[in-house]
C-alpha cells in the first residue's frame, strides 16, 4: 500500500506553545482544522483520548460529517467501554463515514491515569485484557450471528452485532514499546504505532513486530503496517528552522516552569516503556541521524509523541523518506502551531514525499 499521512485532531486553538486554559471545543475551529487536513491530502486524523478530555466518538462523528476522504482514528482504552458496545459504536461511525473508521488501542501506560477512571489492573493484565478485547471485536465484526464469550475479563451470552462495518471489518491499531505490545500488535493488529526514534532503534522495533507476526503465523503480506510519529519544525531554510526550534523549546520550558504545561515541573519519571526509551535516547545527544531533535522530549518529560524533525522542507522530506525506506507506511506529523503547521506540511511535505515515491515506483516499473 502507498505511504500515508496522519495528523492529530485539535478541537480548539490551544497549543503547547500558546495554551488556552480550560479551552472548550470550538466547533468552527474543529471544522476548519478537519477540512484543512482533508483538503491538503492527509489520509487520517487521530482523535486522542485522555481521562479529562473530550469524547473521541463525538468528535470523530463531527469530523466525518464535514470531510470527504479523511479517515478517523478513534483512540480507545479498553477500560472505558465494554467491547460489545465498542463494536457497535465503531461500526456505526464506520457506516456514517462510508468506511472511514479506524481504532487505535491504548492499553494504558500510567497507573495513575488509569486509576482516574477506575482501572486498577496491573500493566500485564491491561495487555491481556486488550488482547481479549481485540478478539471480541474481530468476532463481532466478522458475523452478525449470536455468540457467547467466556474469557478472563469479559463474559456474555448470545451477543449479536447487526451494525456491520462497510468493508467487513475495521482496521485495528496498537502502539507501544514493551514486549507485550510487540506480541499483541504483531499477532493481532493491522497497524502498529511507534514514536519517532533514531533509525537504528526504529528498525530494531520493526524487526520485533515482524518477528511476533511470524510467530503468530501471519504471512509477510499480512504483517502490521508501521506507523511512526514526529513533530516536525519546518522553515524555509535549515538555519531558520533551527532558530524556530530553539524558540519553540524556550516556550515549552517556560510554560512548564509557569505551570501551564500538561506536565508539571516536578513530574516523576514516566512509567511507560516508550517514554523511558525516548528519555534514554535524549541523554545520548540532542540530534540523532539526519535531523531528529530530542530536547523537546526532555522539555515535556516524554509525554506522548515528542521527538522533532528540524529543517527545511527538503530536510524534513528526506528524513521522512529515511523511515519509509525502513518500512514505515504511515507517517504521523503534527507540529506546535497546530493549524498553521498542518497547512505547511500539506503544502511542502506531503506532495514532495509523494512525488519522490511516485518517481521511484515509475522508475521501478520501467526497469
Amino acid at each position: 500500500m502507498p505511504t500515508e499521512f496522519i495528523s492529530l485532531t485539535f478541537p480548539n486553538a490551544s497549543t503547547e506553545i500558546n495554551p488556552i486554559p480550560n479551552a472548550a471545543i470550538d466547533p468552527e475551529y474543529l471544522v476548519r482544522y478537519a477540512r484543512s487536513l482533508d483538503d491538503y491530502g492527509f489520509n487520517y486524523t487521530l482523535v486522542p483520548y485522555d481521562s479529562s478530555s473530550f469524547d473521541p466518538f463525538t468528535v470523530g462523528a463531527t469530523i466525518a460529517a464535514v470531510t470527504k476522504n479523511l479517515k478517523i482514528i478513534i483512540a480507545l482504552r479498553p477500560n472505558t467501554l465494554y467491547p460489545t458496545v465498542a463494536a457497535k459504536a465503531l461500526a456505526t461511525l464506520d457506516q456514517l463515514s462510508s468506511g472511514r473508521a479506524v481504532v487505535h488501542f491504548i492499553a494504558g501506560g500510567s497507573d495513575v491515569e488509569q486509576a482516574r477512571e477506575g482501572d486498577y489492573l496491573a500493566k500485564d493484565q491491561r495487555y491481556a485484557r486488550l488482547e481479549e478485547y481485540i478478539r471480541i471485536l474481530r468476532r463481532a465484526w466478522d458475523s452478525a450471528d449470536p455468540f457467547d464469550w467466556d474469557g478472563q475479563y469479559y463474559q456474555f451470552k448470545q451477543f449479536s452485532n447487526k451494525v456491520r462495518p462497510v468493508n467487513g471489518t475495521i482496521p485495528v491499531s496498537v502502539g507501544g514499546s514493551s514486549d507485550e505490545a510487540y506480541r499483541i500488535g504483531g499477532s493481532l493488529a493491522d497497524i502498529f504505532g511507534l514514536w519517532g526514534e533514531p533509525l537504528k532503534e526504529t528498525k530494531q522495533q520493526i524487526d520485533r513486530i515482524y518477528a511476533e507476526a511470524a510467530k503468530a503465523g501471519r504471512a509477510e503480506n499480512d504483517r502490521p503496517r508501521i506507523w511512526v510519529t514526529f513533530r516536525p519544525i519546518i522553515a524555509e531554510t535549515d538555519e531558520l528552522a533551527w532558530a524556530k526550534a530553539h524558540r519553540t523549546l524556550d516556550t515549552l520550558n517556560q510554560a512548564r516552569a509557569n505551570g501551564q504545561s500538561r506536565v508539571p515541573a516536578n513530574a516523576p519519571p514516566p512509567q511507560n516503556v516508550g517514554s523511558r526509551r525516548l528519555l534514554e535516547i535524549a541523554a545520548r545527544g540532542e540530534v540523532q541521524d539526519r535531523a531528529l531533535w530530542y530536547p523537546t522530549v526532555t522539555a515535556t518529560n516524554a509525554r506522548g509523541a515528542s521527538t522533532a524533525l528540524v529543517g527545511s522542507p527538503q530536510t524534513i522530506n528526506d528524513s521522512i523518506l529515511d523511515y519509509v525506506d525502513l518500512g514505515a507506511e504511515l507517517i504521523s506529523i503534527r507540529g506546535y502551531d497546530n493549524l498553521n503547521d498542518a497547512i505547511d506540511y500539506g503544502r511542502y511535505v506531503l506532495p514532495s514525499v509523494r512525488k519522490v515515491l511516485q518517481e521511484r515506483e515509475t522508475s521501478g516499473k520501467a526497469l
